[in-house]
């Protein structure tokens, strides 16, 4: 079953009290980029959670969002840098023995030097949290692999239509081709008649040159290879696993056959459906790319 590339899930949840928001998003790519952004101090899970994003996607770019949302306040703690705060303690003592000062070094002098005290947000229980956030990743890539797969449905619907349209565009272009060629020797036959009549050696020359024409113009091999392509392609996008970038390489394919039919076959009405086909191939095209 094909699946899509684009794709949205989200999940929320509380760790202590603190709302916690999980996104993952994905967008077409050629390969798989998976991008993480965790809060500070989160680094940790970004390995874990890749890991996650991996083992549901097999290509597009995939980014994860954990953020901490709205909720209760985390709380603050102060922190004394004991270490600093001795140290000017003592060059405070020096400067005021050396230039023989008054004063006192009291509280508040020391108070003024805020390099000694540190205001910090109190740690999270980490291991609590990486499993919070990891359950919601699970749920928020759960959510994404479901959008993804719903727009992979319409995208297997849709290109199926569009084969059967190719298919009876080829049929149109097999059922021309005998009669390119026949009509091709008729006309011939007739300018050459009317023009220097008809010898048994005129007759020879003319054949040889029609059935010179009839190989150059004969595009049966491309016409079958195009018909392998579309089965292999209708084969395809009906497996479980992700074609995206196959079915892309046998639309290429199936773009070089066209081409060559075109410049071959030298008729008009089988120019007409060329163009046709090139038109259905170049809407699949557009679709494939959002195939994973």
């Amino acid at each position: 079953m094909l699946k899509s590339m684009t794709g949205f899930g989200k999940r929320e949840g509380t760790c202590h009290g603190l709302a916690v928001d999980v996104e993952v998003r994905s967008v077409n790519h050629r390969f798989r980029e998976i991008v993480i952004r965790v809060p500070k101090g989160g680094f940790e899970w970004e390995e874990e959670l890749k890991a996650l994003v991996a083992r549901k996607c097999r290509r597009g770019r995939i980014e994860l969002l954990v953020a901490y949302g709205r909720g209760h306040e985390r709380g603050k703690h102060v922190t004394l840098d004991r270490s600093l705060a001795r140290h000017y303690y003592q060059a405070l003592e020096t400067l005021q023995r050396d230039f023989r000062l008054g004063g006192q070094i009291d509280i508040d002098l020391l108070a003024s030097f805020r390099e000694i005290f540190c205001v910090a947000e109190t740690p999270l229980d980490d291991k609590h949290m990486s499993r919070v956030v990891k359950r919601l990743a699970s749920g928020a890539l759960a959510d994404l692999d479901l959008m993804r797969s719903k727009e992979g449905k319409a995208l297997q619907v849709d290109l199926t239509n569009r084969l059967k349209v190719v298919r009876e565009i080829h049929r149109s272009i097999q059922r021309r081709l005998p009669l390119v060629v026949k009509g091709f020797q008729e006309r011939m036959r007739a300018r050459v008649q009317a023009l220097v009549g008809s010898t048994h050696d005129q007759e020879t020359r003319l054949n040889h040159e029609l059935a010179l024409f009839a190989d150059r113009c004969d595009v049966t091999e491309e016409l079958t290879r195009f018909r392998s392509h579309g089965t292999q392609f209708e084969e395809m996008i009906k497996k479980r696993e992700p074609v995206g970038r196959q079915v892309d390489f046998l639309l290429q394919e199936m773009g070089r056959e066209v081409n060559t039919i075109g410049s071959k076959a030298n008729d008009a009405e089988i120019s007409k459906h060329v163009i046709q086909l090139k038109s259905e191939l170049e809407k699949i095209r557009e679709q494939v790319q959002n195939v994973e």
